[in-house]
């Protein structure tokens, strides 16, 4: 889980907009540049906070496809935390091709901003959000806005709106590969989300 940034070369979108999936996959297949290399899907968080499991969520939906181009960390049932973060990603890192890495987490914000998911260059800072000094994770990546940062984050998280984190988790996860499929020419089934 991280702060919010404000960033110009990411893109921001309310999860309530009208053809939000539309606008993501677009987004993502341009940001999307695999040329041959496996994807690598690092979604951070864990069940043990609702506002936390944005990522063990989109994680726990990614897997229930996998496919050959992409492989997922990060699950409700294996969730990517702080306690296990870098030794997941030295497994990742530390294979004879690198895979192309994409970053998933929760983060907090303005409260205009609550429900929005961003999509930019880099990686993600997980642990930002409540001072944690965590290795950054991603080529690029995507963040959920779950609820207000800047005071009693812990209590935050655990008092976010499940339906909320499950609704955005949702839109992510059936963005991401569709983004995927068509970035990676594949004929990847349909994802039922």
């Amino acid at each position: 889980m991280k702060l919010a940034a404000s960033n110009s070369s990411s893109f921001k979108i309310a999860s309530s907009e009208p053809n939000v999936n539309g606008q993501l996959i677009q987004r993502l297949k341009l940001l999307l540049k695999p040329a041959d290399r496996r994807i690598a899907v690092v979604c951070i968080g864990t069940d043990r906070s609702t506002g936390d499991a944005l990522g063990p969520l989109v994680g726990t939906s990614l897997s229930r496809h996998q496919h050959e181009q992409f492989d997922v960390y990060g699950t409700l049932e294996s969730p990517v935390h702080a306690m296990n973060l870098e030794e997941t990603l030295h497994r990742i890192n530390h294979v004879s091709h690198p895979p192309f890495v994409i970053g998933i987490d929760a983060c907090l914000g303005q409260v205009s901003s609550v429900g929005c998911i961003q999509i930019g260059e880099g990686p993600v800072r997980p642990g930002a959000g409540v001072n944690k000094q965590l290795p950054p994770v991603g080529d690029i990546h995507i963040t959920g806005i779950v609820n207000v940062g800047g005071f009693m984050e812990y209590f935050v998280l655990q008092n976010t709106r499940l339906h909320l984190v499950m609704s955005m988790s949702d839109i992510i996860a059936f963005s991401l590969y569709q983004a995927i499929a068509a970035s990676t020419s594949a004929h990847l089934p349909a994802l039922d989300v």
